[in-house]
């Protein structure tokens, strides 16, 4: 191929990072003349055929929100049998693919669709033709999807084309600070504002305006005769070692969002935006992200990026405050406060950050404060009977093995968040960074 051949871009799922990140920029790139998206949810792919290939997406910036259309995607569902031979042959001319489903547990299945079969059958068929070298986008929310997704391709390839087929393609795992998601109903007046992702549909997606997506780094050898690789995407950010902005993301955005949430329900509010409203609350997520996530985040990862120093994680702290509360991206409480048990576990946002700090030598007070707030809503009733946390947490965190010594230092600062939380609401909930250090 030459350096200037035109470029195909296939997605798996059309949720909003797919509609709203991945094939949008991919769209608004210029660089690819072939859009296809894969998608198992029959009703979507007629929507979009009826659309004639054509959806909106609304794009909250910090004063507005603004419609943006993309055009002539190709849908196809790769549970039929039709749409699937399409799909495979796409894969084999595409430069960029783009994973974007519920979680990595999707990858594979018994269906002939399955992701990790399509995408084996399309390297095969690259590989046979000397077809262009690709990249795979993994944006399941997962430290290590890109290898999990190259482990099951690799297990669907047959022994004598595996390497052949494998040197045609680069799995790249992703860090994605970008807020997005799927108004399921706009019945709500402000929800009524936005744009359905196709016309007649309930339905519309709202993502924010930021785009700054960190991936691996690319590194194909260099091959006589072949240009370069090119990347279509090139607002992507590639990064030597994305660990450290993994933990970056998990443990200060994932953690803070988390945090203003639980506070949230207990006091009762519906919106995050909502929060800038609380007096003092802001003031507590703050302190949180720099004091407890940046300080245990600087001292573990100095030196190997900006971000990871007092001044660049202040200015990361405040642009994500800003961003998580931002009303014109309407998010719920409800929505960033779903699944408390599932955040509850050991290396998850909460109990994670706080063992991230204890290793680092500081003490979690605020972040212990989440995670009993999160306890309440795992199971309100022993939360509020004041029962040991033990019987909830404990058989969340024992997957992880987790040495017994800091497993009961991190509960006894979960059950001291749960008296700090009591207190707090004894007191008329008045300012909470201003009441923990009063003590």
């Amino acid at each position: 191929m030459t350096s200037d051949a035109p470029l195909t871009y296939v997605g798996f799922g059309f949720g909003a990072i797919q509609a709203g990140l991945l094939l949008f920029e991919a769209f608004r790139s210029g660089a690819y003349d072939r859009l296809v998206v894969a998608e198992v949810v029959p009703e979507t792919i007629e929507s979009l055929r009826r659309a004639k290939g054509a959806y909106t997406i609304n794009i909250a910036h910090a004063d507005r929100i603004e419609q943006a259309g993309v055009r002539t995607i190709e849908p196809l569902n790769p549970e039929v049998e039709t749409d699937r031979e399409r799909l495979i042959d796409a894969i084999a001319s595409a430069e960029s693919v783009g994973t974007a489903i519920p979680s990595i547990d999707h990858y594979a299945s018994p269906s002939p669709g399955s992701l990790h079969r399509v995408l084996a059958e399309g390297l095969l068929r690259k590989s046979a033709r000397d077809g262009p070298r690709m990249v795979v986008y993994t944006a399941e929310n997962h430290n290590r999807a890109a290898e999990i997704l190259e482990n099951l391709v690799r297990s669907a390839l047959p022994d004598d084309r595996r390497e052949a087929a494998l040197s045609r393609v680069r799995f790249l795992n992703t860090v994605i600070g970008k807020m997005s998601g799927l108004v399921p109903d706009q019945s709500s007046p402000e929800a009524r504002a936005l744009a359905p992702f196709v016309p007649g549909s309930r339905r519309a997606f709202l993502v924010e305006a930021f785009n700054r997506i960190l991936i691996s780094r690319i590194q194909f050898p260099d091959e006589a005769g072949s240009p370069p690789f090119r990347r279509g995407i090139t607002v992507f950010e590639e990064k030597e070692d994305l660990l450290p902005f993994e933990e970056a993301k998990l443990y200060g955005h994932n953690a803070a969002h988390a945090l203003g949430a639980y506070l949230g329900a207990r006091l009762g509010v519906s919106r995050m935006a909502s929060l800038r409203g609380i007096p003092g609350l802001m003031a507590f997520l703050r302190a949180a992200f720099l004091k407890e996530s940046g300080d245990a985040l600087i001292r573990k990862h100095a030196g190997v990026d900006p971000l990871f120093s007092p001044a660049g994680f202040a200015s990361y702290a405040d642009d994500l405050l800003e961003r998580m509360t931002n009303p014109h991206l309407m998010d719920t409480v409800e929505r960033v406060a779903r699944d408390a048990v599932r955040k509850l576990a050991w290396e998850d946002r909460l109990v994670g950050t706080m063992r991230l700090a204890l290793q680092m030598g500081i003490t979690p007070k605020r972040y212990a404060i989440g995670a009993a707030a999160a306890t309440a809503i795992a199971d309100r009733g022993r939360f509020d009977a004041g029962d040991s946390l033990a019987p909830l947490l404990f058989p969340l965190w024992a997957p992880s093995a987790p040495d017994p010594g800091e497993q009961e230092r991190v509960l006894s600062l979960v059950e001291e968040g749960r008296r700090q939380l009591r207190r707090w609401q004894s007191a008329g909930y008045p300012p909470l960074e201003d009441f923990i250090n009063a003590g």
